[in-house]
């Protein structure tokens, strides 16, 4: 058998493998990203009945080739194309449950939150109690363990010695640069 035939072998039986998956009464939706309209005749020349969006669940009736009866959810009845039907339930569905589930969660999170935020609360002011009780024991050590600040003064010869620092170390730089493009190359030329 050539792999021409053998492919079109594949695709009639995966076809065959689709139909028989949307067989009647089972549940379908529309795909991801989606806008369906659907017909009262199979071959999307009749009547407009109703636009499906992305998500919409609809019950399957009978595959007819490439069009699907469906039942909608208010009692309609039409065709669609089959091939924009899918038994898998579509990514926007699953993160519209995913969404509903996170904002139940979140409902009776904040009992917890509070309770976890609480039970901080006791901790550090043990800790703070602690750390008292050790400075009234010891009240000569404390002034001296207070981190001391720099004066004005200080913070200017500090910035003064950092931006002399600064220059220095950019013109060794620039020194050190020009000598060596002068050596490889003779200098450097400006065209």
């Amino acid at each position: 058998m050539n792999p021409r035939a053998l492919g079109s072998a594949l695709a009639l039986a995966w076809g065959l493998l689709f139909m028989s998956s949307t067989a009647a009464g089972a549940t379908a939706y529309v795909s991801d990203e989606l806008v369906l309209n659907v017909y009262a005749e199979e071959n999307n020349q009749g009547q407009r009945l109703a636009t499906l969006h992305s998500g919409a669940g609809v019950d399957t009736l009978s595959v007819d080739g490439d069009y699907t009866q469906v039942r909608l959810s208010d009692g309609t009845t039409g065709w669609v194309k089959s091939a924009f039907l899918t038994a898998k339930e579509p990514a926007s569905v699953r993160v519209k449950q995913l969404e509903e589930e996170l904002e139940r969660t979140r409902a009776t999170s904040p009992g917890l939150a509070e309770a976890a935020a609480r039970s901080q609360i006791d901790q550090l002011s043990r800790e703070l109690a602690l750390k008292q009780a050790q400075l009234d024991a010891n009240p000569a050590v404390a002034p001296n363990t207070l981190p001391k600040v720099a004066t004005p003064v200080q913070v200017a010869v500090a910035g003064g010695a950092l931006l002399l620092a600064l220059c220095a170390g950019f013109w060794l730089g620039y020194a050190t640069l020009a000598r060596r493009v002068k050596r490889k190359f003779g200098g450097i030329r400006v065209y």
